[in-house]
């Protein structure tokens, strides 16, 4: 087995910003060398208030329930993403003893605990699927995290994403991770997407496909949506071999009910940004994190301008995954970048 290197390189297009523009967020990639796999951490060392919100039926998740606005815990303090499946949850763990091992966490009288979501994506048909993240992999993350805009494309959670599978995965392309960000009166909202979609993803100002499913050929971009509305008959696909994860976070001070909101809102950008998204073999998932350094009152933005926010950023970083994309080979099999196609 052979492919690229998982290190980042330079992205093809200008960067949309950073979600470690929020001050108090900080971003950690692990890319596996042994095949295209890894994960993500996103820290708030001084913890956030969260909230969570997956669309998408086949979902990998870890610590979802407490985000509920009734639950009891009120913070979280980072938000793992990972490859390798419900195996990649694993990762977690090494979150949780990193942050231990700092004293992060939650008082709970007989020790520090870290609040560590996750959720995962499938990136097992590309090299070995028996090599996936692990507790280790999620420690050398957290070690790797800094305020520093991340890297992106074939990165940390997004090393091993394809997208456009519907028709076979040998028609796939290249898929990876993304962030973008955006200010309004003070505010900062951004977002970190790994996109590994069963659907295709568009640039959302012009609705044309960028990256996706390809002609059987293999040379150009076949439109998912058009070909399923002509009737073109998509391949069996199993549960849960997809999923688009992210993270939006914002400085604005939110309630749980508020964060929740806003995590629910921001699947608009997915919506814009991916086509057909939140399907029956996609896991769907998107955290909000509101680290609370500007109130929102005076001239700040209210829900309704900080959920239009978080959609944008999210669609924006949705496409900056695939343009940061390159391609990978792996056992004789070629997933082309959107920048290298044709």
């Amino acid at each position: 087995m052979s492919h690229q290197p998982s290190s980042p390189s330079s992205s093809p297009a200008p960067r949309a910003g950073a979600i470690t523009d929020v001050a108090g967020i900080e971003v950690g990639h692990f890319s596996d060398p042994r095949r295209p796999t890894g994960c993500t951490v996103i820290l708030a060392r001084e913890g956030a208030v969260a909230g969570v919100d997956v669309r998408g039926a086949a979902p990998g998740t870890r610590e979802t329930d407490l985000l509920a606005p009734g639950n009891f815990v009120q913070q979280v303090h980072a938000v793992m993403l990972a490859g390798g499946s419900a195996w990649g949850l694993a990762a977690a763990e090494g979150a949780m003893r990193w942050l231990e091992e700092r004293g992060i966490g939650l008082d709970v009288r007989f020790g520090t605990l870290p609040i560590v979501p996750a959720a995962v994506l499938f990136d097992l048909p590309l090299g070995d699927a028996r090599i996936r993240p692990d507790a280790a992999a999620g420690y050398a993350a957290c070690e790797a995290a800094s305020a520093a805009a991340p890297a992106e494309g074939n990165v940390g959670a997004g090393s091993g994403a394809l997208v456009g599978k519907l028709f076979g995965v040998h028609r796939a392309m290249k898929g990876g991770i993304g962030t973008a960000s955006v200010t309004v009166n003070g505010v900062t909202v951004g977002a970190l997407i790994a996109c590994n979609a069963l659907g295709d993803v568009l640039d959302p100002d012009t609705a044309q496909v960028v990256a996706g499913a390809r002609t059987e050929d293999g040379r150009s971009l076949l439109d998912t949506r058009r070909a399923l509305l002509h009737g073109e008959l998509p391949q069996p696909l199993l549960a849960g071999t997809n999923t688009t994860l992210g993270v939006v976070a914002t400085d604005a001070r939110l309630t749980k009910v508020q964060a929740n909101r806003l995590a629910a809102v921001a699947h608009d950008g997915l919506a814009r940004a991916i086509n057909p998204v939140h399907t029956m073999s996609d896991g769907d998932t998107l955290f909000a994190l509101a680290t609370g350094r500007v109130p929102l009152e005076g001239d700040a933005p209210g829900m309704t301008v900080l959920g239009t926010m978080a959609a944008e950023v999210v669609a924006r970083a949705t496409l900056r995954a695939v343009l940061a994309a390159r391609t990978v080979r792996v056992a004789g099999s070629v997933f082309p970048s959107a920048s290298e196609l044709g």
